[in-house]
């Protein structure tokens, strides 16, 4: 079957303004001016700045009259050091706009530039508790555009960063509506370049973000069927993009997949997210990697509060076996991706299990699990996650 780009291009206002499609790219300049930046701030991380698709964007912005400044000093678990060097690196060039160009830890960089680049207050004045977000200055945010190069975090569409407090080695949500980046280029030909072990791990974090907005308790069915629909694309296409990287018929569907998942989990995320947000902090883990090594293990936990709703989604994704077979089919997919299955093998030992556990119920995310998570459950977990016992 021959791939055809026009089948996968078309632009959406939703959740904004997303230009989806191969060689959308060429559009960054006229997306940057209908925004009002002349000066814009390309926000991205070291693996990528040297890469011809940064070349190739930073030149498409000069070459229409729009001198962009680059910053890639952000760390794959992004620091408030790196806010800070970013800020002044935007206010040392009289930049008026942000480009968020990379995956997850560029892109929550990035808004988080973007968000501070008008403001009084500390960034983590702002973090996502109570009210803190109506402290924000809403003049004083900066635009943005956000270039994913990965399908996994979908924090293209997301109105929040996770930001690494180094002060007490904890991970914190920052969150302002007007985050929510205003123009989304995704071109799935960026991510073609991406190695089978970031896809996979990227690619299981989509799923993470999926599955807990699903199983996240309220009343939200759009997001619920946004999030089933996102599993169906993982599951269809996620191995085919992990086996060949050049299959833009499979990077296409895992992009949109990505979105999807940042959109739906608005409902809720879980202890998924709970553990892992401090065990990267801990460890310096790939947010993604350790959400796929979660997963099994977080399932079994909150299966007595999920059977019911298990049972629909298998039959929705053609499973058999209801709970047991959605849980099967996640077992093979880390195995067939070639995922860790147990948190020591991706450098994690069993040194700060009270520690973690303890992080992990005060986690913004720990309340849209399905059962209430305290401090026994999450160690009841994490020892699961160490031990490979499922």
């Amino acid at each position: 079957m021959t791939f055809d780009p026009s089948a996968y291009t078309s632009n959406w206002n939703y959740p904004t303004q997303m230009r989806f499609g191969p060689g959308r790219i060429s559009e960054l300049p006229r997306a940057c001016s209908s925004l009002g930046m002349s000066r814009p701030l390309l926000v991205t991380d070291p693996g990528l700045s040297g890469l011809q698709i940064v070349r190739d964007s930073l030149a498409l912005c000069e070459d229409a009259g729009l001198p962009t400044t680059l910053f890639d000093g952000v760390k794959p678990n992004p620091t408030g050091s790196n806010v800070e060097a970013g800020l002044a690196t935007y206010h040392g060039n009289s930049c008026d706009g942000v480009i968020a160009f990379g995956g997850g830890s560029a892109l929550d960089a990035a808004k988080a530039v973007a968000l501070m680049s008008g403001q009084t207050k500390s960034l983590w004045d702002f973090e996502d508790r109570g009210s803190n977000w109506k402290a924000v200055d809403p003049a004083g945010v900066a635009p943005i555009i956000a270039v994913p190069t990965t399908a996994g975090t979908g924090s293209e569409v997301g109105r929040a960063s996770v930001i690494l407090d180094e002060r007490d080695h904890t991970k914190k949500i920052i969150f302002h509506p007007k985050m929510l980046p205003t123009i989304v280029i995704s071109d799935p030909v960026l991510t073609v370049g991406l190695p089978p072990k970031i896809t996979a791990a990227t690619g299981m974090d989509a799923l993470a973000h999926c599955l807990e907005a699903y199983c996240a308790p309220g009343f939200h069915p759009m997001a619920e069927g946004i999030a089933v629909e996102g599993m169906r694309l993982v599951k269809e296409w996620l191995p085919r993009a992990t086996t060949d990287g050049r299959d833009l018929e499979a990077r296409s569907n895992m992009l949109v997949a990505a979105s999807m998942g940042a959109t739906a989990f608005q409902k809720g995320l879980g202890a998924i997210h709970s553990l892992s947000h401090p065990v990267g902090a801990l460890y310096d883990t790939h947010h993604g990697l350790t959400n796929a090594v979660f997963m099994p293990y977080v399932l079994q936990f909150n299966r007595p509060a999920i059977e019911d709703r298990m049972e629909r989604l298998a039959s929705w994704l053609g499973l058999s076996g209801g709970y047991q077979g959605f849980l099967d089919w996640v077992l093979a997919l880390r195995a067939e991706l070639g995922i860790p299955h147990r948190l020591s093998e991706i450098g994690v030992d069993d040194g700060r299990i009270d520690e973690i556990a303890g992080m992990a119920v005060v986690d913004p995310t720990a309340p849209g699990n399905p059962l209430p998570l305290d401090e026994a459950g999450a160690r009841k977990m994490l020892v699961m996650a160490l031990e490979g016992t499922v």
